[in-house]
């Protein structure tokens, strides 16, 4: 257990810090489910507009920490190439 009281505000700063990650993390992926959610239903405009909405929320989590910057465009890289290879 923290004994400093920096320690301890650091420990209360961090527990704040994981509930708004994890908020983040989730809206995060909630967006990315509503892209395979659409791929899987075959709809490929619903799919597309799901994207653009989606890859900026993406991004966001990147440039605040919750992922590195080169698993997001991946993640915005395979899904656009599944939409892509989508039958018109």
């Amino acid at each position: 257990m923290a004994n400093t009281s920096s320690a301890k505000k650091a420990i209360r700063k961090i527990a704040r810090r994981t509930i708004v990650n994890g908020d983040r993390r989730t809206r995060m992926r909630t967006f990315i489910k509503r892209v395979e959610t659409a791929i899987a239903a075959g709809d490929r405009s619903g799919a597309m507009d799901a994207l653009k909405a989606a890859e900026p929320e993406i991004m966001r989590a990147a440039g605040r920490g919750l992922l590195p910057k080169n698993t997001a465009s991946r993640k915005v890289s395979r899904l656009s190439q599944r939409i892509r290879v989508m039958p018109a």
